[in-house]
């Protein structure tokens, strides 16, 4: 509990402070504009506070962290992998794209609200001698020694929720996990004892199924692409799986970023969940005041609350 309070005194104090100047920086760009027309300093947005960001609290994602998925019919996915929390797992993925196990195979389920899973369909391919299967069930990791910046709300699964990085982690007694949030991806498996391996995988497109957390390797979010995984045709079959072949969407190539010519490399950059950029974006978001809302419900949950990541600018 006095974690829970320090953190959100931190948030409030930081919050403050950035939103008062993003507020400020705001009235001084219109007063220029229509000095007549300003009455009061325009409420911060969480648009408004992302602009004022200095560069130094953005990141860049190595290439080396980056999975890159094109699709046969165009479309590219881009997955930053969470080694802290599944490393043999996360291990596995890399060997599987650097053998390039992966290319030629497909998405074979796209289930409404609930996930685009892809891998071999047809379970024929043999798994590269590097892999580690079975592998060990990472469904949690020590909660010492992870950096955590906790948020200042409850959490209906957890006793504490914050973010590590740009992604989203759930907190109970001495136990972290990374949470199913809109966009995490997680490693398909058997009935439990099975662990997989990475081979097969799925990344969240609706509400997020947080009962799946703890029970479940979840190995990176995606930071591009979304919009490809979410608007393919829903699967037909039981689980949202595609009943024939020629429904499945085929996967061209896997790589990671590091693999790629430097040209085709994509760059993206995440908000560092330690600055106070990220503090006061979180409150705003939870505490809404611009002119559509009524009611700011003075909270966030974790999964609407993830570290913004964008294309990396042109360096000069």
């Amino acid at each position: 509990m006095a974690r829970i309070e320090r953190a959100w005194r931190a948030w409030q104090t930081s919050a403050m402070n950035l939103r008062r100047r993003a507020a400020a920086t705001l009235a001084a760009v219109a007063v220029m504009a229509a000095p007549a027309a300003i009455s009061a300093p325009t409420p911060a947005t969480p648009t408004s506070i992302l602009a004022a960001a200095p560069a130094t609290d953005w990141v860049d994602f190595k290439p080396s962290d980056l999975l890159v998925i094109d699709l046969a019919r165009g479309g590219r996915v881009v997955i930053a992998l969470a080694d802290a929390f599944a490393p043999v797992h996360v291990a596995n993925m890399r060997v599987l794209a650097h053998d390039r196990w992966y290319d030629g195979l497909a998405i074979e389920r796209v289930q409404d609200d609930y996930v685009t899973q892809w891998g071999d369909p047809d379970g024929n391919k043999s798994l590269p001698p590097d892999v580690t299967q079975p592998a060990p069930a990472e469904y949690t990791r020590p909660a010492a020694g992870l950096p955590f910046t906790a948020l200042p709300y409850p959490d209906t699964f957890a006793e504490r929720v914050g973010f590590s990085g740009p992604f989203p982690v759930a907190e109970s007694g001495d136990e972290a996990w990374l949470t199913h949030c809109y966009g995490m991806v997680g490693v398909g498996r058997d009935l439990n004892p099975d662990t997989g391996t990475g081979a097969e995988l799925y990344a969240v497109i609706g509400q997020p199924p947080r009962g799946l957390d703890r029970n479940i390797a979840v190995v990176g979010r995606v930071v591009a692409g979304m919009d490809v995984l979410a608007a393919l045709p829903r699967g037909t079959a039981d689980l949202g799986f595609y009943a024939t072949p020629a429904e499945r969407a085929p996967i061209r190539q896997v790589r990671l970023a590091s693999d790629l010519p430097p040209a085709d490399q994509p760059r993206f950059q995440a908000l560092k969940e330690t600055s106070e950029t990220f503090r006061a974006w979180v409150h705003v978001r939870a505490n809404r005041q611009d002119t559509f809302f009524l009611r700011p419900a003075g909270a966030i949950d974790v999964c609407n609350a993830m570290p913004p990541v964008r294309p990396a600018p042109a360096k000069p």
